[in-house]
């Protein structure tokens, strides 16, 4: 039961995450300049190498941090990911440089070096770890998380990709964000107060 939760809240909250966040417009951006196949494949491998991380990071975070103030942590951080959602982000010309270099390798390997270097220390990345460390006391919890916020991350920058393939352009993302913003909050918000409550009684 609690794989499965862990799954569903990972997936959810890393594809909230992922909306209008910098590397789905790197997605978006690579898929004007390569196959889409391409691009979901190689931003695949990039997503599985940096959410291994982050799991790994979460885990060791969770079992050093006592369970309650973890869960006020998750709540905060959720509530800091909306308004970071809310203010969106936007490529620099270093992102777009990276997203126009042209093939010294394999299309796979420079989608996926773009997208790896893009998602370092990301917001994406960042939810990964408060989510993880929420399960971290859980057994095989944390390849859960890892399936969920992999698939989260991958659906949503595979709807970037067929928008960037079938219309070549950056398209307003304003709604999306404050869609995006407001489940954080209301999900940080439930999190910070349960983590209170469970110090306080």
């Amino acid at each position: 039961m609690v794989f499965l939760t862990a799954l569903g809240v990972s997936g959810a909250a890393i594809f909230l995450a992922e909306m209008g966040d910098k590397t789905q417009l790197v997605a978006m951006s690579l898929a004007t300049r390569y196959r889409a196949r391409t691009v979901l494949l190689g931003i695949t491998a990039a997503t599985v190498a940096v959410h291994g991380v982050s799991v790994l990071l979460a885990e060791l975070l969770g079992l050093a941090i006592p369970t309650d103030w973890v869960t006020l942590a998750a709540g905060l951080a959720f509530v800091f990911f909306g308004f970071w959602t809310l203010r969106g982000d936007e490529l620099t010309a270093q992102d777009e440089e990276r997203a126009a270099t042209r093939r010294r390798r394999s299309a796979f390997l420079t989608v996926a070096m773009i997208f790896f270097v893009a998602e370092l220390g990301d917001k994406t990345m960042l939810a990964t770890v408060t989510v993880g460390t929420n399960y971290a006391d859980a057994p095989l919890a944390w390849i859960a998380v890892w399936i969920g916020s992999t698939v989260g991350m991958v659906l949503a920058d595979g709807l970037a990709i067929v928008l960037g393939a079938v219309l070549g352009k950056k398209l307003p993302e304003r709604a999306i964000q404050i869609g995006a913003a407001a489940l954080f909050f209301i999900a940080g918000i439930a999190m910070a107060w349960q983590g209170l409550a469970m110090l306080l009684f």
